[in-house]
């Protein structure tokens, strides 16, 4: 059994609020080199805030059907831990990536388990996300939870799409993700987190953990 649940915050532009979040104590941050995306970063200022983040906090790149050696260039120019492909990159482009793979699956009806195998031998987690016909993340939008019950994925779940301070406790109830990706529903505008608003996201998953918990405890 998962017994804490791993928070990233995605979208980070700002070395203060980098810095804010990360005393409030999550695990890995998102920095987005998509540049048409309202939360784009540069990579000399990412590169930045890379070099002020304390061990054991991962930095993550997310890209979107980049090519592959622009990828592992700017992996290797900021020093991230991992990459977050958001597009349809194939599984062989997976492979090509120099470090740790998150590769985002929107959800839909049709998702099944057998779109996941391909890529279970390449990546080290399998991100779900709301599925939307023109945005490749940040939607604020949520999605039907349960959709992942019939998927039976073989690696990490990380969980995201829509998740605030509101409902990212349940959502941590329903699915036991290993880790939720917080984005919009932490933001104050697009870009500029409100660190309030993260913390109090940490609070709840923390206690959807320490329920679950003691529900294992008393089973």
């Amino acid at each position: 059994m998962n017994v804490r649940t791993r928070i990233k915050v995605c979208g980070m532009r700002e070395p203060a609020e980098v810095a804010a979040v990360v005393a409030a104590g999550v695990d890995a941050i998102g920095l987005i080199f998509v540049e048409k995306s309202p939360r784009c970063i540069d990579p000399d200022r990412a590169r930045e805030i890379v070099e002020s983040l304390p061990p054991f906090v991962d930095a993550v790149g997310v890209f979107v059907d980049q090519d592959a050696a622009q990828v592992n260039e700017i992996v290797r120019y900021c020093g991230l831990t991992k990459v977050q492909l958001h597009g349809a990159e194939s599984p062989a482009y997976c492979a090509r990536i120099n470090c740790r793979v998150m590769k985002v699956f929107p959800v839909k009806s049709s998702l099944t388990g057998e779109d996941l195998l391909p890529y279970a031998g390449e990546v080290a987690a399998f991100l779900f996300d709301t599925f939307h016909e023109k945005v490749a993340g940040g939607t604020g939008q949520t999605f039907d939870w349960s959709l992942l019950k019939k998927l039976s994925p073989s690696r990490p779940v990380v969980l995201a799409g829509g998740l605030t301070p509101e409902n990212v406790g349940e959502a941590v109830r329903q699915v036991r993700p290993f880790a939720v990706d917080l984005n919009s529903g932490v933001e104050c505008a697009p870009g500029r987190k409100d660190i309030a608003k993260v913390r109090a996201a940490i609070v709840q998953v923390a206690a959807a953990d320490a329920a679950a918990l003691r529900l294992s405890a008393d089973s």
